[in-house]
């Protein structure tokens, strides 16, 4: 067998396993309902179809982060005091971070979006029962006290800034 005839051979060969793959990705890629399957099935087989349905981690997600919703929600019965302001204020800019961000990945998943926004006002209600009841105590409003806990802030920043090595000082570590 010739040179390039050898090369013909491994280039056919090359060609069609490659033409293989690109078919198995497009496939891969489409819709798991096509228009003409959608409009003769029932609403629960498009909702189970569609590409935020049951067979995605778009459904699942927010059905997973509803635990955190309960277990903040479940601290309304908790005294403030034992309460903590970090978690809480966690609780809450990860519910506004991520509600804005289901509005910008694409499928756009309001499901998931009302999720976290349910997580932002739980954290924000725990966060105003923290800060009103540490208010109370130093005979503050919540205004100034906002403004406390702001500065307060703002000092332990300054001081990783100057003297990084300080970090489990500043955070209350040992």
């Amino acid at each position: 067998m010739s040179a390039p005839r050898l090369g013909l051979r491994f280039g056919q060969a090359f060609r069609q396993n490659f033409q293989n793959q690109m078919r198995f990705a497009q496939r891969r890629y489409q819709s798991t309902a096509t228009t003409a399957d959608a409009a003769g099935q029932s609403a629960f087989g498009r909702f189970f179809n569609s590409p935020i349905g049951p067979k995605t981690v778009h459904f699942w997600a927010p059905i997973m982060k509803w635990g955190l919703v309960l277990a903040g929600a479940s601290d309304f019965a908790r005294p403030a005091s034992s309460l903590s302001l970090t978690q809480n204020a966690a609780l809450m800019c990860t519910g506004a971070i991520w509600t804005r961000w289901c509005f910008i990945i694409k499928p756009q998943n309001l499901f998931l979006a009302s999720v976290n926004f349910l997580l932002f006002c739980v954290g924000a209600t725990q966060v105003t029962r923290v800060m009103r009841y540490q208010s109370e105590l130093k005979g503050q409003t919540l205004g100034e006290n906002m403004a406390e806990k702001a500065q307060e802030g703002k000092a332990k920043v300054g001081e990783l800034v100057e003297d990084p090595g300080k970090i489990k000082e500043v955070v209350g570590g040992k």
